[in-house]
């Protein structure tokens, strides 16, 4: 088969057509939006990415004057709740609250109905921080080198918002660098793991701040350190567990929004405009401070090419932790 290209001038009507696209567009973030804006999170109420998502969508119904809803579809460790969003339409009205378990998980899927890489589109960063191990209270450990200890002699479990996200990671890589076995336990969500960690289910979460809070508060968990490769200013008194027994181990937590992918450049940059407008605000200031988070804006060109560089990290890090095809 060959393609025969035309050398004759285009019509007014084909140029018309192209002016079209080039203003569009423009066009359309000018008046963006006129309705209420729904983001998708693709896990249920209560974890780390429902309730930053919440706090921005929050942030942005006040700049633009129109509700920014939150609508929970969790399932298939947050793949059904994306998958939703990469059929709607690249209008700007349907986005994705995701985390840094989106391309991990991506990463080991060995089947999806989308291309993990190119279905979505980054749109903004909202933030970023270590996570912090955390045991039931029932472990007789006070540190990190004592709970390695005892996970040589007794096999634990550790649970996780679902197959191939940030806890299950976190986890399997904790355990290779630890030289220890343990046992992955998946649930529907991050809330329901740490549930299950308060109530001695099992006895090990590695988790956001901000999932782990209310059982923090209640003393119902016990934190012994946090995943950055050296001591974090957002934790100042816990260790890195890199440095208490599990020599090389790092772990870092985002958060974002995401769109279809095809959304247009000049809407894509008025939201990511938007969301760093709320993120510098002293609310969300004092929120992310509350939530022990760092705020971590991306403009459009930093975003670029993210979720590829992404799951090929992701991908390379499973092969340490062991984690096989899912």
């Amino acid at each position: 088969m060959s393609f025969i290209r035309s050398h004759r001038a285009p019509s007014a009507a084909v140029l018309g057509l192209a002016v079209c696209s080039m203003f569009g567009g423009a066009a359309q973030a000018q008046s963006y939006p006129t309705r209420n804006v729904s983001v998708i999170v693709p896990y249920t109420a209560g974890g780390s990415i429902d309730i930053i998502t919440r706090a921005v969508a929050k942030g942005l119904s006040d700049v633009w004057g129109k509700n920014v809803i939150i609508d929970n579809r969790p399932g298939a460790s947050g793949m059904i709740g994306t998958e939703i969003v990469t059929k709607a339409p690249t209008d700007g009205y349907t986005l994705l609250g995701h985390t840094s378990s989106y391309p991990a998980t991506a990463a080991v899927r060995a089947k999806l109905a989308f291309d993990p890489a190119r279905a979505i589109v980054p749109v903004a960063m909202i933030a970023r921080a270590p996570m912090l191990l955390a045991i039931h209270p029932s472990v007789p450990a006070k540190n990190v080198r004592e709970l390695i200890a005892l996970a040589k002699k007794t096999e634990f479990n550790y649970g996780s918002s679902g197959s191939g996200g940030n806890n299950h990671f976190s986890g399997a890589l904790f355990a290779a660098a630890a030289g220890v076995k343990m046992t992955h336990v998946p649930y529907k969500g991050i809330a329901p793991a740490v549930t299950a960690l308060a109530s001695g289910e099992v006895e090990i979460v590695i988790s956001s701040a901000a999932a782990l809070g209310p059982q923090m508060r209640a003393n119902r968990v016990r934190i012994l350190g946090v995943t950055s490769l050296e001591p974090s200013p957002l934790f100042p008194d816990l260790p890195a567990i890199a440095k208490s027994g599990a020599p090389g181990y790092e772990y870092e937590l985002w958060w974002g929004l995401f769109a279809p992918a095809g959304l247009p450049a000049d809407l894509l940059a008025f939201i990511n405009s938007s969301v760093a407008k709320v993120v510098a605000s002293p609310e969300l200031q004092k929120f992310l401070a509350n939530e022990r988070a760092q705020a971590w804006p991306l403009d459009p060109k930093q975003l670029d090419g993210l979720l590829v560089r992404e799951i090929e990290r992701y991908r390379k890090a499973a092969q340490i932790a062991g984690i096989p095809p899912q």
